[in-house]
Parts: C-alpha cells; structure tokens; sequence
C-alpha cells in the first residue's frame, strides 16, 4: 500500500539526516593488499587519519595502532602508506616521518628522520628498500631508505619541481615516476621518466623520458608484475587513456580508445584508477562517463576491453588495488545513494562490504540519486552537470523546489556521482541541488578541460548562472529561491556570481573563497603557486585581468545575502582572504554572516565544526530563501 505523503513547503521538511549525523560519518582515503590477502585502509575519524587491517581469514579488523594518526605532507598529502611482506609504513602526521609497524603484532617505529615531509613510500621486491617523495625547504626529490632504517636516507632524484608516484620495477635494478615543473600543473604537462637504479650506493643512471611533455598529462606509472611492461595513462589523445609500454621492444600500445577518461587530476600523491591482475595478463581499470565511474577489464597482449559487472548501487569507484595473490579487487566505493564503503570483488565471490562509512540505519529511498544532466551556455556550448530531485518517503512540495547550485573546488575537479552528504543533507529538506561540472572540469576530455585557460571567473560563473535558468525553464527550480554554494575556488565564483549577477540568487553560501588573486598567488603553497598562469595569466602581463576577476575590488556590485565560513589556520586560502570580503559587506550593509573556526584549515574536518556549519547554513536559508 502506497503511503500518504504530507504536503508540505520545500525547504522545509523534516528529515532523518541531521547535521550531528553528517559531522559523524568516517571517510576513506585509500585501501591496500599486502602479500598474503591482508587488506589495509585509511580512514578518517573527525580529521584524525587511522589505518585499519583486515586480515586475510576474514576475522574482525582492527585499528593497526591507535598512537600514530597518518597523514602525508606533500602538497595537498596523498601516499600516506604502503603494505608489503608483513609491514605497514606510513607517515606519522605530526613529525611528516615515515614509520614501520607490522600488520599484525608488532610496535610502529620511525625508519626516517623528523625532517622535511614524506610521501608514496614504495617497497622494493627485495623488501630491503623504500622509495618515496620527500620535500624540505621548498625542494622536491626522491629519496630512499633501508626498510630497517639503520641508514640515513639518501636524495634519489631531484632538478624537478615536483615528484609523484614512484614504483619498481620487479627486477629491482629499475624506477619509475612522474616528474613536472611550474608553471604546469599535474593535469597539464608531466613526464614519465625511468631510471636503473645501483642499489649498491643508492645511484640511479641512464634516466630517460619515456612519455609526457609540457602538453601532455601522464598519470600512475606501474611495471606489470612480469617486468615486461610499465603502464601509463597518457591524455595525448585528447582523453585520459590507459597505455602499456613494451621495455623489451620500446614500442608503446594504447589499450583503451573509448571518449571517457580512465584517469583523474592528481591534486594528491598516490591516486590509482588502474592496477595489473597477479598474473599480468589483464589490467583492471575504471572509466569516467557523463559523471558516472564503472568497472572494465583490458587483455594487455588482446587489448580486448570487457565491462565488469558489479552492483548497479556503485556508481563511484575509487582506489582500485589488485590482490597479488588471485583475482579480487579492493575499492573505496559509493553511489548516489550509497554511502562511501570499503569493498572486495570477485567474480567468483562477488562483493563483500569490509567497512562502511555510516551506520546505514536509513532506508535507501531516504537518498536521492543523481540524474547527468547537459544545458548550453551562454554561448552555445554544452554544459555539464548532475541533477538531484527533492526527495522524502513522508513529505512532497508545493510547486518548484528551492534549488542549491554546488560549486566544486579545484577549479580543475569534477562532482561524480559518488555520495555527497551534503547533498542528501538539502535534498531531503525539500530543496533540488545541481553540481556543476562548468567549462574547465574533468571527467569530460582535455578540450573541455583547458576551457577554463584564462577564463576562470567566466566560465565557471556563466555556466552556473546558466545551469539554473534552464532548471527554473524547465519548472524544476523556483526562480525566486536559488542558492549558490562553494568552497574554495567554489567560494570564489561564488562570489563573482553574486557580482556579476546581482538578483539571480537569492543568496550565496562561500566557504573559504578567493577574494584577491593577487595575495592568493604571494600567499598560497608551492603546489599551486603557478597555477594562475594557466587559469589567468602571468604576472606582471596579467595584472588588469588578475584585478578584473578578484572579488574583493568589486565587493561593492554584492547586494544579497551571503554566509562567510573560514578556517583560521587555512594555508591555501589564507583567513585574510575572507576578512577582506566580510569587512567589505560589513561597510555596504550588505546582510551577512562571518563564522571562523579555530584549529580548522583549508576544509572542515572537526566534529563540532561540521555540526556547527550545517545548523548554520540551514538557519540562514530558512531566514533569507525560505521565509523571505
């Protein structure tokens, strides 16, 4: 029997998904095999990064320690941990050193001195040796160290900017690892470069660049567990495709041709969309389409590419790591409405839910799923987004919904169809939500990429603003209740919209948002200190064009209400970008709020300031969107 709903206003609905619930959930980060089927992955609990085994005879997992959080310290972090013969290393997050502890029974102790910061620490087939990135006074390398640390590290590689993804080659006589300088970033030019390696003297000799250039992206090198082959993904072609490269004939092989990316940007170290089966006959790999993730497999001598099908729930796959043992995958996957989950796969066994990131104490039909979406912009050009409807198993609306349009940071990233709480948090209260994935993002080929080349503040802007005129076109939208929200890069068209487009929302949500791009590039870290070059220009050429897309020069054109949130100890979006945009609504009398959380940085990880931020946001829109 179908239940009655209550009509009630949008906006307005009670629902299951609290703040207090959302502030509570665990995440995951990556998930790893060690030699034996032991599974190992990282979670965070309110910002604390911990790892948690699973052993292979399947009984309960627990924490490796409960003394060391881990948290990597390169860039944005990434490549906090390994596992291999029986031993975890990680990188404590306090001292950034690398330690050892065993999966099982056994202390952890620093195998590396408390200086500089580690990363992508990778174990060599003898398990006598680590390489891994290292960073110290703004100078990236790669160093090694004896998995014992009885020896004091030693400086690799070094002459580049940066430094990611290092590997071995079976033999253990040869590296492998991606290399780039400013003004690139990752996603625009990188090289993938191999080495030999003298393990007696810590040398490396005869480093050569196999692919990539200040044009091309090359993602995730990996040497096939035979040695033949060492396995890239190379956007040359226009996308993100997956590549085998034959050391034996120096000949490299394309293995996918779809027009889908089956590679990401890699803001952090140790990111993996593919991986080698344990007899190196296939690759397993995953390929981005219209925002939805899936899982495929390719022949590396056939090159034949078959889907494989795991439940239709999981939508979003992420950290894909082979067993080296037998054919089972592990993932960080999730769905529109599925929470984030740790996951085992095999087509003999099928799924198996290791950990789970929420209690799931509510009903599926409590979430909404996302529904990919194309409009034109304002010039004609097609636009991509997802779309999610209001939904509540007790409660349906009276004509158009609210709607919350969702900025992505990056601004080189991509809103996929995983879960977001956030978005569940809204559309269970009655209100639409659209991410949009502007001119500029991935996920949608390198042309639709490097649209945003001096063009940050106007695409990303127009193709908001575009987004929910179609939405309210099309009556899925009230025209007079938009919202738009963002964090970061986010916030700062955020901002620009609320400028640029005075009345089309009816307020504005900014987290942590780029109000002066010209302190943003004196002031933020080394990882994207050039990045503007490609977005906006270099400076001192640029500079009219820098003050033209800098909020804060024109704060004044701001008329409607907007919500200020900032960590005080962010380094990448520094406290007094927002102090500046706040001082300016301040003297306009322009309705506002300011919330500043100590101890918090560039993204909110502490229980209580989640909570806080929800309750917040849900109060200033009932006020200003709903009751208005």
């Amino acid at each position: 029997m179908t239940q009655q709903k209550t009509r009630k206003q949008f906006g307005l609905w009670p629902s299951p998904i609290s703040s207090k619930r959302l502030s509570r959930g665990i995440s995951f980060s990556d998930v790893a095999w060690d030699h034996d089927g032991t599974l190992v992955w990282r979670e965070s609990r309110s910002g604390q990064g911990m790892l948690v085994v699973q052993p292979p005879d399947s009984s309960a997992p627990r924490d490796l320690n409960s003394d060391f959080a881990v948290s990597a310290g390169v860039g944005y972090g990434g490549g906090d941990f390994t596992v291999g013969y029986g031993n975890v290393y990680f990188v404590e997050k306090e001292s950034k050193r690398i330690y050892r502890q065993p999966t099982h029974v056994g202390t952890a102790r620093p195998i590396t001195p408390a200086f500089g910061a580690a990363a992508s620490p990778a174990i060599s087939p003898n398990e006598k040796y680590l390489l891994y990135v290292h960073t110290y006074e703004r100078k990236d390398s790669l160093a090694i160290v004896d998995t014992e640390g009885q020896s004091w590290p030693q400086k690799l590689v070094s002459g580049d900017d940066f430094y990611m993804q290092p590997c071995w080659h079976p033999d253990g006589e040869r590296i492998a690892w991606i290399a780039w300088n400013h003004p690139q970033m990752p996603w625009d030019g990188t090289e993938l470069q191999v080495a030999h390696l003298q393990v007696e003297g810590w040398q490396v000799s005869e480093t050569t660049t196999i692919a990539g250039s200040e044009g091309t992206s090359i993602f995730q090198p990996q040497f096939s567990p035979d040695g033949r082959y060492l396995a890239y993904v190379s956007d040359e072609s226009g996308w993100w495709q997956l590549y085998v490269y034959d050391l034996e004939n120096d000949e490299h092989r394309q293995l996918t041709h779809e027009e889908a990316e089956h590679g990401i940007p890699a803001w952090v170290q140790g990111m993996r969309t593919y991986g080698f089966s344990s007899n190196g006959e296939k690759i397993f790999y995953t390929r981005i389409q219209e925002g939805f993730n899936s899982l495929w497999e390719v022949g590396v001598s056939s090159g034949g590419n078959k889907p494989i099908a795991i439940d239709d729930e999981y939508t979003w796959l992420d950290q894909i790591a082979v067993n080296p043992r037998q054919e089972q995958l592990a993932f960080i996957a999730s769905g529109g409405s599925t929470p984030s989950r740790v996951v085992s796969f095999s087509v003999d066994e099928g799924t198996h839910i290791w950990r789970r990131s929420t209690s799931e104490d509510l009903p599926p039909s409590t979430y909404t799923s996302p529904e990919a979406i194309t409009w034109q912009g304002m010039d004609g050009e097609d636009v991509h987004g997802l779309f999610y409807e209001p939904r509540s198993d007790q409660y349906e609306g009276i004509g158009s919904p609210p709607l919350i349009t969702l900025i992505h940071g990056g601004p080189t990233s991509q809103r996929g169809a995983s879960f977001y709480a956030n978005v569940q948090f809204f559309t269970s209260r009655g209100y639409a939500v659209l991410q949009v994935n502007y001119r500029g993002s991935t996920g949608y080929g390198r042309a639709y990429r490097d649209k945003l080349r001096d063009s940050w503040g106007i695409y990303d802007v127009e193709d908001a603003v575009s987004g929910v005129r179609q939405l309210v076109a099309q009556n899925r939208a009230d025209n007079d209740r938009l919202v738009i929200m963002g964090g970061s890069a986010g916030g700062f068209t955020v901002l620009k919209a609320l400028e640029d487009y005075p009345g089309v929302f009816k307020a504005g949500v900014c987290m942590y948002g780029v109000t002066n791009q010209f302190t943003l590039v004196a002031d933020t870290h080394k990882f994207e200190e050039r990045y503007s070059d490609s977005l906006l220009g270099s400076l001192p050429e640029a500079a009219e064009i820098y003050r033209e897309r800098s909020p804060i020069f024109f704060a004044d054109k701001i008329q409607d209400p907007i919500i200020v949130f900032q960590g005080e100890e962010d380094k990448v979006v520094p406290k007094a970008q927002s102090d500046a945009i706040v001082d300016a609504l301040r003297r306009n009398g322009v309705p506002h709020e300011y919330h500043l959380y100590p101890g918090e940085g560039h993204g909110f990880r502490k229980a209580e300031t989640i909570e806080h931020f929800f309750n917040s946001v849900e109060r200033f829109l009932k006020e200003y969107v709903i009751y208005s």
